[in-house]
C-alpha cells in the first residue's frame, strides 16, 4: 500500500524538473550573452535541487510512517 501513496511526490517531482530544465533551455536559447544565460539559468536549476530534496524527504516520511504530518501542528 505504501507504494500506491509514493507515486504521487514522484510524478510530481519529475514533471517539476522536466519544467525547471525546459525552462532552462529556453532561457539559453532567448537571452543574450553568456554570462546573463548562466546568471539567470542558475535559478531553475537550484529549484530543480530543491525539489528533488523535497521528494526525497517525503519518501523517507512516507515510509517511515509520518503520512499525516499535518497533525503535528
Amino acid at each position: 500500500m505504501q507504494e500506491r501513496k509514493l507515486v504521487a511526490p514522484i510524478v510530481i517531482t519529475v514533471l517539476l524538473i522536466l519544467y525547471y530544465f525546459v525552462y532552462f533551455l529556453f532561457l539559453l536559447a532567448l537571452l543574450p550573452g553568456i554570462i546573463l544565460k548562466l546568471l539567470t539559468g542558475i535559478i531553475p536549476l537550484v529549484l530543480a535541487g530543491v525539489t528533488l530534496f523535497v521528494c526525497i524527504q517525503r519518501i523517507n516520511e512516507i515510509r517511515s510512517g509520518e503520512e499525516d504530518d499535518l497533525s503535528k501542528y
